[in-house]
């Protein structure tokens, strides 16, 4: 069979930028080829993400879009992956039949399977008996976990081929920027009310510490010197080596059964278990070459003293936090069942504060969350407490969103949705004004401080300047960006990838370099504290500055935007 060309986009968080990346990988060893243009593609698929509807909403336009084409080019193979088809299951290929393979996210090392199978489907079935075009029929190749993740009791997660997939990553020194992720655990057993994450990912799976630490130490002798830990509530990553189970030799994940026990370490610790501290320490001291580590996202009841203690004396761990709050209000987060109230989480944000914050050398704790708006029954008195958290906490960012019902959680369907449209928006706009305040008043404390900055890429407003955004291949967890015939990493770094971003991988190999050499441009960069600053660097040297850590003074701050020279 004729090498098959596949276009794969991304939607949601940054677990579904990792999955597209282990699938890419997945395909690209089997020989298969990548391109960033849709319409010259054999196989489409998209990456989806159920937790908000803005990103559903793009990934229905987009198949509503190919069934015309469908009709033209019979043999096309259309594929859903990720938490979208994992919710609706059949039924999604019920209402767009011009998708042939669905794929959950428990499931995509079955995706080769599945695609292979879909191919040879549809190139059978391409015309009818009298000659005349069919109609779009899907070849309903379908891999869905269900509810089989819950079914068992067990702690080992027997015969778990997902970790197969994370195991096989394939790594090279052409396909990355210098950051990369890798996944610690999978799932949640937190059941948030607005959630359909435990459902469409199933039960909390941690992974051996011993894949993890591999894992790096492939990343960093590629050239990777960033690397972001991540989970859905990372910091109850616990892994019990006496319960671990070993499958054709490879040692399983384990089903979560974490320590809940506050501020307090795991009594545990060090006696046959490896915590989220232990963890945290274990990549420090074992892979030097990963300069910067970040993790997220972290839940605030069960963050230990131990894991602050870690990142305290292990320099090499960024001085951020991202940790959801939701609400202010208690009755709020009683009714999204969130586990704690807003002074427990006051309380956890004050230890981290008076652990971890240091300005004094250019190390100022920073905290970033997410809140909803409107959610059910929430009045005006439960909406000014979110507020005042916000003003409380002074986070460097928040995602804020307002409360739209997701199909499959216990919100969607057992609390109506009784908060008008127009009274969501008003909030919605309020706290976004709030927080744009505080961030810009953090970000002008930052003038005149020195940072070590991690050079991602070329800035968004540089590629727009150039009108090279059509030249985008997202490359596992870098941009190469086309200029003038030539490639270079731009910025992804405010992108916003927690909150419903999309992006295009491809698998197209480039030359580094930018414009002509009496240019400059803007670059952008990240600190350890996850503050994005611009930097300004002549054509011929700004290359070689990407992928590295320099030292850079800030030097301005307007509104949500530093500048800064590198010094």
């Amino acid at each position: 069979m004729a090498q098959r060309t596949v276009y794969l986009e991304t939607f949601g968080c940054q677990m579904n930028e990792l999955d597209s990346e282990l699938v890419a990988g997945q395909l690209r060893a089997l020989g298969y080829a990548f391109t960033t243009d849709s319409q010259s593609a054999d196989i489409v698929l998209y990456n989806t993400c159920s937790v908000r509807e803005q990103a559903e909403q793009k990934v229905w336009s987009r198949l509503g879009e190919l069934k015309s084409r469908k009709q033209e080019q019979p043999g096309l193979v259309v594929g859903v992956l990720g938490c979208l088809a994992e919710r609706d299951g059949i039924d999604l290929i019920k209402r767009m039949p011009v998708v042939d393979v669905m794929c959950g996210p428990g499931e995509l090392d079955k995706l080769p399977s599945l695609l292979d199978n879909a191919v040879r489907t549809r190139l059978e079935g391409t015309e009818s008996e009298t000659g005349k075009k069919k109609e779009p029929v899907s070849a309903k190749q379908v891999a869905l976990q269900g509810n089989t993740s819950r079914r068992s009791a067990t702690l080992a997660a027997a015969e778990d081929s997902l970790e197969l997939l994370d195991l096989s990553r394939s790594v090279s020194p052409t396909d990355h920027g210098g950051t990369a992720y890798v996944r610690i655990t999978r799932g949640c057993n937190k059941f948030c009310t607005y959630c359909v994450v435990p459902f469409t990912r199933g039960a909390e799976i941690h992974r051996p510490p011993e894949h993890i630490i591999d894992e790096c130490k492939r990343l960093a002798d590629a050239g990777v010197i960033e690397v972001t830990l991540l989970g859905q509530t990372v910091n109850h990553y616990r892994f019990e080596h006496g319960a671990a189970v070993t499958l054709g030799g490879i040692v399983q994940p384990q089903k979560g059964r974490a320590y809940t026990g506050g501020h307090r370490a795991d009594p545990f610790r060090g006696a046959g278990v490896t915590t989220f501290a232990d963890l945290l320490a274990r990549i420090h001291d074992e892979v030097p070459g990963i300069q910067r580590l970040r993790f997220v996202t972290s839940y605030p009841r069960d963050f230990g003293d131990d894991v602050l203690q870690v990142i305290r004396d292990h320099p090499r761990i960024c001085r951020y936090l991202h940790v959801p709050a939701q609400s202010g209000s208690d009755r709020m987060l009683k009714m999204m069942n969130r586990g704690y109230e807003s002074s427990e989480y006051l309380e956890f944000i004050d230890r981290a504060r008076s652990s971890l914050d240091q300005p004094e050398i250019g190390r100022p704790l920073m905290i970033s969350g997410d809140f909803i708006v409107g959610f059910p029954t929430e009045t005006e008195e439960d909406f000014e407490r979110t507020i005042q958290l916000v003003e409380r906490v002074r986070y460097k960012n928040s995602f804020i969103f307002k409360y739209s019902p997701r199909p499959g959680t216990v919100a969607f369907d057992k609390i109506p949705d009784d908060v008008p449209e127009d009274v969501k928006r008003r909030r919605n706009n309020t706290l976004l004004a709030v927080q744009a305040r505080i961030s810009d008043e953090i970000a002008r404390e930052q003038v005149g401080r020195t940072f070590d900055l991690m050079i991602e890429g070329v800035s968004k407003q540089e590629q727009k300047r150039r009108g090279a955004t059509h030249g985008q291949i997202r490359k596992n967890n870098a941009v190469m960006l086309t200029v003038g015939g030539k490639g270079m990493n731009p910025d992804d770094a405010d992108s916003g990838c927690g909150s419903g971003c999309s992006h295009v991988h491809g698998a197209s190999e480039t030359e580094s370099g930018i414009g002509s050499h009496d240019e400059t441009v803007q670059l952008a960069g990240r600190t350890d504290g996850d503050l994005i600053v611009f930097v300004e660097a002549r054509s011929e040297t700004a290359p070689a500055m990407i992928g590295r850590i320099l030292p850079v003074r800030v030097s301005s701050a307007d509104k949500l935007v530093l500048r800064g020279e590198v010094v």
